[in-house]
């Protein structure tokens, strides 16, 4: 906010992850949150953050990225994720992610909170709209329905 920069936010979480545990077991689920790892680490430059954010939530701070280039970031690592199949004990599966964006060009105040709000109702629209997919915060679009989202 000091000197009114573009910042981005990228949070998104493995789509049916529960799944994957109860299915193939929890020490598959590991396997799958570390190689998801990292393949996202190779798409993250040194002036990017990203984490572990819970569970099987992930997220990347994008600092001097305008929200259009954080979708583009976005998109690269929905394929990142997608495009290989995923191994663990002799069985390869597909392993999805759905994405929230939210970011800031500078001018506005919004505490990394409210960042991190934005950013989790779009992710939460991805998931809502069909899953492995790229939903971007707008202050217009209600948030889905908890109760109807899949």
């Amino acid at each position: 906010e000091r000197y009114q920069r573009p910042l981005s936010l990228v949070l998104f979480d493995i789509d049916h992850f529960k799944q994957i545990n109860d299915d193939l077991g929890h020490l598959a689920g590991d396997a799958v949150l570390r190689e998801l790892a990292e393949r996202i680490k190779e798409t993250v430059r040194k002036e990017e953050l990203f984490a572990r954010y819970g569970g099987e939530e992930f997220v990347v701070v994008l600092p001097e990225t305008p929200c259009e280039d954080a979708v583009t970031f976005a998109e690269r690592l929905r394929e990142a994720v997608a495009a290989n199949p995923f191994a663990y004990a002799s069985r390869s599966f597909t392993v999805t992610i759905s994405i929230g964006v939210a970011g800031r060009l500078g001018l506005e105040v919004c505490t990394p909170h409210e960042l991190i709000h934005r950013a989790d109702k779009a992710m939460y629209q991805a998931k809502h709209d069909g899953r492995n997919r790229v939903r971007v915060w707008a202050e217009d679009v209600p948030p889905p329905d908890p109760g109807g989202a899949p």
